[in-house]
């Protein structure tokens, strides 16, 4: 891998295949591999045998559930083509995927009902500065014209998006297409490459049209080209191809092409704009914050896998030449051996001896090291610029089916966040939970069945309990005694405590009211530390917050009294008088910003409100046109499902993030059955 360099000179490059689930990234990547020689035959999703979705997972659902890596050499130039997730819950390993390219190809169907879904990843793109080209996919099932799927797209993008190609149409349906940079008409050929043809007689206006039109908009961040059509002069076509190139590299414009990856029409086209349009590394690695030039190895790794060889780091390589046996240094200092490199093209694994500046290259056994690391020799350099962590917006609780495992578990949670970033994973003492978290319920259950099949283990799910909390209305004075008499010395406490409600949000407050010495000074802490016990758990079996306790009178006996006796003491009269207190449950409230296009902010109110939320305004999302973000206080136990009804809504764009904002008493029908639900799994 050390010595390609390729004929087109820019030496070996990394494009992402981005897109909404279901536009054809997987199959565009099976032609792409198949057009340039890499595989002697297509897979297909039917028969569950593609090269971008290997894993178990991806295969039971049908859907790429992670980023997978295939190299591949065309005309002389390397490239490795990362298939990403086009699942929203799958995001944040397209996310780590997009550190380490030069370039991005983002799939879309030919429909204009469905450009909404794409903005959330072209505004990525743009906010990362990586260039990117806009292929049409499908365009043999296209059922309108391509400048009206345009014009609906256009809003979706930051960048002007640039028609280089128009479709040639026969019996309503995408024969071809004329190439508006070349000149020239292509028909397509079924698995097989285009045949050029004079232009259809019938086009040539609308082929000089678009064309002009194209030629404008590159015009608008050229000086010279703006005065050639001024003066009608023809610009000479290598000065179009050179826009072409450097407008697209500095995230200018959006070329967009057309074909159909299924028949691997305009797939070659495609793969002639990469070849030539794609930047080298060098700008992928000033935008990951490597400035300096050097000749020393720099990498960063944007993915990791555990498998039966061990792990391995999948890495970019950003500068310098990386070789077997290496010593590797973390950006914190740590080092490791690079153990093994090889070069991926799915599942499959060639062993290679060394990877220059642009490979994409699986390290083995960098045990400590992590998605986002940035690794360099002999010394490390900064931090590179790490990929975006997303909030987690779905949560189950989960406990092994088999006690046994229940130590195998933690191993095997720390493997499954070293996979996959997204994951969130926590131990919950109030509830004494183990908590998943992820993007969703599709993610954390591909989770689950990869924990199942890598490290056998079979797991129970619950919805996690919420945090209530139990508060007091009313005021009132208990005694608590404890005495005990077992021979020699016994136990006696007494003490006599004032419990009364605090402000919303005023926490615990003690307060030391003895006068006289009726309860000795050593004990008074013993006092406090009794009742702090009992709030762990009120009347209605929720922690207790917001209430004043004093102690204002009690007794003690010279010889029987203990610290212990008086905690006892404590607890008694919190237990007896708590009771008389009018005990209420607290709900938590979270504040929440729900992310929507704005087409969909009435449906996305009346599902706020049909989950108990108050809605507090909106406004446009900064930004982001054509998109509101809604303000709305809704209650914990709400938030469950909710991202489920957000994306069902708006066809997967929408998404919220929330904090804890308060408490609020929760009575009748709802707070009986959190009651309820708390004994039982009390009694459980």
């Amino acid at each position: 891998m050390a010595d390609r360099n390729g004929k087109g000179g820019h030496g070996p490059r990394c494009v992402a295949l981005v897109g909404p689930q279901g536009c054809g990234k997987t199959t565009l990547l099976e032609s792409l591999l198949w057009v340039t020689g890499a595989i002697g035959r297509k897979g297909s999703h039917a028969q569950k045998n593609t090269v971008g979705d290997s894993s178990a997972e991806a295969r039971e659902r049908c859907i790429s559930v992670d980023v997978t890596a295939a190299a591949t050499t065309y005309l002389g130039d390397h490239f490795t083509f990362l298939d990403c997730p086009g699942s929203i819950e799958f995001q944040q390993e397209t996310l780590n995927a997009l550190a380490g390219v030069d370039a991005a190809v983002v799939v879309a169907d030919p429909d204009p009902a469905k450009a909404a879904m794409l903005q959330p990843l072209l505004k990525r793109l743009s906010d990362l500065s990586i260039p990117h080209f806009l292929f049409v996919n499908k365009i043999d099932k296209a059922q309108g014209r391509i400048r009206d799927l345009l014009a609906a797209l256009q809003p979706a993008s930051a960048r002007p998006l640039v028609l280089r190609q128009v479709p040639i149409w026969q019996g309503g349906i995408v024969t071809g297409f004329v190439d508006l940079a070349l000149e020239r008409a292509f028909v397509y050929r079924e698995h097989a490459a285009s045949e050029v043809i004079a232009i259809p007689s019938d086009m040539t206006d609308r082929e000089k049209e678009a064309r002009y039109q194209m030629l404008e908009k590159l015009a608008d961040y050229d000086d010279h080209l703006m005065e050639e059509l001024l003066s009608d002069v023809e610009p000479p076509r290598d000065e179009i191809f050179a826009d072409l190139s450097r407008e697209l590299a500095e995230g200018l414009i959006v070329p967009v092409l057309i074909g159909s990856a299924e028949r691997d029409n305009g797939v070659r086209r495609l793969m002639k704009a990469l070849r030539h349009e794609v930047p080298d590394v060098t700008r992928a690695a000033a935008r990951q914050g490597l400035a300096a030039a050097g000749d020393d190895p720099v990498l960063q790794v944007i993915k990791t896998t555990h498998g039966t060889g061990g792990k391995l780091s999948l890495a970019r390589v950003f500068r310098g030449i990386l070789k077997d046996g290496m010593t590797l240094t973390r950006g914190d200092g740590g080092e490791e051996r690079a153990s093994g490199l090889f070069s991926l093209t799915g599942e499959k694994a060639t062993k290679v001896p060394a990877a220059a500046a642009g490979d994409l290259v699986a390290i083995g056994r960098l045990e400590k090291t992590h998605t986002g690391d940035t690794l360099s020799a002999p010394r490390a350099v900064r931090e590179l610029r790490r990929p975006e962590m997303l909030a987690s917006v779905y949560r189950l609780a989960i406990r092994a089916a088999n006690r046994n495992d229940d130590v195998k578990l933690s191993a095997a949670i720390a493997r499954l966040k070293d996979e996959d970033p997204g994951i969130r994973f926590e131990h919950v003492a109030e509830t004494h939970e183990a908590v998943l978290q992820g993007q969703g319920e599709v993610h954390l259950k591909t989770a689950l069945a990869r924990l199942e099949r890598k490290f056998g283990l079979k797991l129970a799910t619950a919805v996690p309990h919420v945090g209530y909390r139990e508060t007091i209305r009313a005021r009132t004075e208990q005694r608590g005694r404890h005495r005990k008499q077992s021979g020699g010395h016994g136990q006696f406490g007494d003490v006599v405590l004032v419990i009364e409600p605090m402000p919303r949000g005023g926490g615990f407050e003690f307060n030391d009211r003895i006068s006289g010495g009726v309860v000795p000074r050593q004990f008074i802490p013993s006092v406090e530390k009794g009742v702090r016990e009992y709030m762990n758990k009120g009347p209605l079996g929720f922690p207790v917050v917001d209430i004043a306790v004093s102690l204002t009178d009690g007794s003690f006996h010279a010889v029987d009294s203990s610290d212990a006796a008086f905690q006892m003491a404590a607890r008694v009269a919190m237990a007896e008088g708590m009771e008389k207190c009018a005990p209420v449950l607290l709900e938590p409230i979270m504040a929440v910003e729900v992310h929507t296009p704005a087409d969909h902010t009435s449906r996305i109110n009346q599902i706020i409100t049909g989950h108990r939320g108050q809605l507090l305004g909106f406004d446009g999302r900064p930004d982001w046109p054509g998109w509101d973000t809604v303000q709305a206080h809704i209650p914990e136990a709400e938030l469950q499902n909710f991202i489920i009804e957000l994306r069902s809504a708006t066809q997967g764009a929408a998404t919220f993030v929330c904090r804890f904002d308060h408490l609020s008493e929760l009575t009748g029908r709802l707070a009986e059955q959190a009651v309820a639900r708390r004994a039982e799994a009390h009694a459980a």
